[in-house]
C-alpha cells in the first residue's frame, strides 16, 4: 500500500510540475509553491542525512522512503522560478534571474545527484548510504590539513570513516 502512495506521489508530483508556471496567476503563489517544495524535500532529505551520518538508527525501508519523496520533490520548485517572483517574501538571490543557465544548471546537477542517491538506497546497505552524502574537501583546505602521516595522534580528514 505504501510503495502505491509514494508511486501515486510521485507521479502527481512529476505531472504537477510540468503545467506549474501556467498554474502561478500572482508571483505571490510562486513564491509559495516553491517555498512549500523546498520545505519537504529538506524535511525528508534531512531524514536520509541523519540515518547517513550516524544521528539517528539506520531503517533501510524509512530512508528508502525519505530518499524517495526527497528526489520526487526535487522536480517541483524549479518551474516557481517565475518572472517576477523575484520580489516579494523570498530569501531567492537576484543571481537567479541574472545568470539563469548557472541556476538551471545547478538544479539539474542538484536532480541527478538525488537520483543517484535513490538509486544506490534502493540497492544499499548503511555503508552505501553514507557514500553519495560525503563532501570531499576542496583542494586548498585539503593541503592546509594536518594528516596522520605528518601527526599520528590525530587521524587524516581524508581517511574513510569505514573499516
Amino acid at each position: 500500500m505504501k510503495k502505491l502512495l509514494m508511486l501515486v506521489t510521485s507521479v502527481a508530483s512529476i505531472m504537477m510540475a510540468l503545467p506549474a508556471a501556467a498554474q502561478f496567476a500572482k508571483p505571490e503563489d510562486a513564491i509559495k509553491y516553491r517555498k512549500a517544495s523546498f520545505t519537504v524535500m529538506a524535511a525528508h532529505f534531512s531524514r536520509v542525512g541523519a540515518m547517513a551520518s550516524g544521528r539517528a538508527p539506520y531503517d533501510a525501508k524509512a530512508a528508502a522512503e525519505n530518499a524517495d519523496i526527497a528526489a520526487a520533490m526535487a522536480k517541483l520548485p524549479w518551474a516557481a522560478f517565475t518572472e517576477g517572483s523575484d520580489k516579494g517574501d523570498t530569501r531567492a538571490k537576484p543571481e537567479i534571474w541574472k545568470d539563469s543557465a548557472k541556476f538551471k544548471e545547478s538544479a539539474d546537477k542538484m536532480q541527478v545527484e538525488l537520483a543517484r542517491l535513490l538509486l544506490q538506497q534502493k540497492q544499499a546497505t548503511s555503508m552505501r548510504l553514507k557514500q553519495p552524502l560525503a563532501r570531499p574537501q576542496p583542494p586548498a583546505k585539503a593541503a592546509t590539513t594536518t594528516s596522520a602521516k605528518n601527526n599520528p595522534k590525530e587521524p587524516s580528514r581524508h581517511q574513510p570513516m569505514m573499516s
